[in-house]
């Protein structure tokens, strides 16, 4: 019962946390820090129910994605998309492969994670207070269409999410504002990325640690994946429309606050 328990309050932080600008990662590490979770064990179940979030993705844009994959042999439209989002992918996917050891030495480090993550946390809630503001008139205002030069851009912008508390959703939207993408359009595309980028870096990541679960733990899987999938689900499908109305500032506001609070922990529990 404690170990579902864990599962299901995990599966609705990564749920909750991986789409919007706040970082998963660093919301799962404090997670497990709190609940006093510790090994490979809880590290492989992580990765999995990431899944579920991907899922979730899928689940929401599957008539889109239906329709991209049944007109990809014939359509412009549908080949320009499918080029804009490889594109967008390839930059991530070559750093992540470079800069995976090391990010995980951070990560997987106590004596650096929570520092690390709490100087982020906070330099990207100022970032994303400062940019709202001068971020320029947007001249793109469809996410399905972005120019190729546009799209390895934003590319390039997450790359930056491979800092541990530096938020994918986050780095992309942002940069795309800057990049004169409209926030729907920025954020519609960064759905569409999420599908191969996280479906990349979750199976390199699973491929390493499936070892480490055992059949005893399909339930406890079971349950934070669904979980996750549920939570992410909702997020997907209600967050373009807060964007809209609110912008990143909430977020930006979040992120400062918890920043400070963990390095006032950090600093009192040292």
């Amino acid at each position: 019962m404690h170990d579902l328990l864990i599962a299901v309050l995990l599966g609705i932080v990564e749920g909750l946390t991986e789409f919007l600008p706040v970082s998963s990662t660093a919301h799962l590490l404090i997670a497990e820090r709190l609940l006093g979770l510790a090994g490979d064990r809880w590290e492989a179940f992580t990765i999995v129910i990431q899944l579920g979030a991907i899922l979730a993705v899928v689940a929401a844009y599957w008539r889109k994605f239906t329709d991209i994959l049944a007109t990809l042999p014939k359509s412009k439209h549908a080949q320009q998309f499918t080029a804009s989002v490889l594109i967008a992918f390839v930059p991530a996917a070559i750093a992540g492969a470079m800069l995976i050891k090391k990010i995980n030495a951070v990560l997987l480090n106590p004596e650096l994670a929570m520092p690390v993550i709490a100087v982020t946390m906070t330099l990207g809630g100022i970032l994303i207070l400062v940019f709202e503001r001068i971020a320029p008139k947007p001249r793109y205002h469809d996410g399905d269409r972005l120019p190729l030069s546009k799209a390895l851009q934003v590319g390039f912008c997450q790359v930056l999410a491979i800092v541990p508390g530096v938020s994918r959703s986050g780095a992309t939207i942002l940069g795309g504002e800057l990049l004169g993408i409209e926030r729907a359009a920025i954020a519609h595309f960064t759905f569409y990325l999420a599908v191969p980028t996280m479906f990349g870096a979750t199976a390199l990541q699973l491929y390493k640690k499936w070892a480490l679960l055992s059949a005893s733990d399909l339930s406890t899987i079971a349950i934070g994946f669904a979980i996750s999938f549920i939570v992410a689900y909702g997020v997907v499908k209600t967050f373009i429309g807060f964007l809209s109305r609110y912008g990143l500032k909430p977020f930006g506001w979040y992120r400062v606050a918890l920043g400070f609070v963990l390095i006032i922990a950090w600093l009192a529990f040292r």
